[in-house]
């Protein structure tokens, strides 16, 4: 039970990224605003995410982990209930708000949890698949609730699946406690520690980085003549397919050649996003955006557990740390892909600068 209540945990999170991008047009009419108003309530989530993330861990490292992801999981609740009322944007702004808070503090909680349950790499990269997993099932079915529920179908989705999750969570045995949860502060070292910058590098760089191409690609391929169907299947593989090898990348990491296919990962991934950027064949693009989607998944489980067993210390704060790097290229590296349409070449100097730092993160990998 300690195992399925703590992946659950990654799935509530997973669910709650995904759930204003597949209606957003319809949600922008039903606000009365513009697209770009509801995509800000994306931004405004991502945001407190990555700033929640070392406070989150630390809360796990003080309280216990599992606490810290059901105060996570309460935080999400109420988030999407501050939506329900009315279709007022502030509500949809402050709805959000919350909830990047709560994802904040779960899903570095839930990391932790996994790890003070059993220190597996493995099991810390089926935790890591659970929150691509529930992306790729709430982009299929969001659109169809919607349809058949109203505007409010998303929110309400998020509290059932919250639900769902804080009752397995709940259900589970306690998060051990011990001496790591006595510093009232960080020892001083911690920010000095060239370990956790490591594995952010190589977290932010596969993780953060396939974000950053799932959001841009579609717009790229569409830009450069291809169908939006078929731009979209490509999108999708950028995200999904890591679902698979965050997985493998746990049973990687008992091999003595762990650390070279870490780095092999980083480098593919980075030649995947350069070849999106080339005037290919279709049929090579999407390959591209397979690749990219398989690699990105692999170093996660090498971060998370690398930065716990750094820092037995403070090993929440440590998962946080590393996440918090990844959420801030998606915050940053987003838009600024993004600016790279008005330059010449129509985003495709984006894609290849973002491949090439990729694939030099693969410089990062530690031992």
């Amino acid at each position: 039970m300690d195992r399925i209540g703590g992946v659950a945990v990654a799935f509530a999170v997973g669910w709650n990224i995904a759930l204003i991008g597949p209606v957003a047009t319809r949600l922008s009419h039903v606000y009365g605003v513009s697209l770009t108003v509801v995509l800000l309530f994306v931004t405004v989530q991502f945001v407190l995410h990555m700033v929640m993330q070392l406070p989150g861990g630390r809360a796990a490292d003080r309280i216990g982990a599992r606490t810290s992801a059901l105060i996570g999981l309460g935080l999400i609740l109420a988030g999407n209930a501050i939506s329900l009322p009315a279709a007022d944007a502030w509500l949809g702004f402050l709805g959000r708000a919350v909830v990047g808070i709560g994802t904040g503090f779960a899903f570095v909680g839930g990391s932790d949890y996994i790890r003070s349950r059993d220190s597996s790499p493995l099991l810390q990269g089926i935790y890591g698949s659970g929150s691509v997993l529930a992306p790729g099932i709430a982009v299929a079915l969001l659109p169809f609730l919607t349809g058949r529920s109203g505007w409010r179908a998303p929110y309400l989705s998020a509290i059932v699946v919250a639900g769902a999750c804080a009752a397995l969570l709940a259900a589970a045995p306690r998060s051990p406690r011990g001496l790591r949860h006595a510093g009232e502060r960080l020892e001083a070292g911690f920010f000095r520690d060239a370990r956790l910058y490591r594995l952010a590098a190589i977290h932010a760089m596969s993780f953060g980085f396939s974000v950053v191409v799932g959001n841009t690609v579609v717009t790229l391929l569409e830009h450069h003549g291809h169908s939006k169907r078929s731009a979209a299947i490509a999108g999708s593989l950028t995200l999904l397919l890591g679902f698979f090898t965050r997985i493998a990348g746990g049973q990687l990491l008992r091999r003595r050649d762990a650390r070279a296919w870490v780095a092999a990962s980083l480098a593919a991934g980075g030649a995947g996003a350069v070849a999106l950027g080339l005037p290919l064949p279709y049929a090579l693009l999407l390959l591209a955006a397979a690749v990219v989607g398989l690699a990105a998944g692999i170093p996660f489980a090498m971060a998370f557990a690398g930065g716990a067993q750094a820092r037995p210390d403070a090993p929440g704060a440590a998962i946080g740390f590393i996440n918090a790097w990844a959420s801030l290229v998606i915050v940053a590296g987003t838009p600024l892909v993004g600016l790279t349409f008005s330059l010449p070449g129509d985003g495709r100097i984006g894609f290849v600068a973002l491949g090439a730092l990729a694939a030099l993160a693969a410089l990062a990998t530690p031992r």
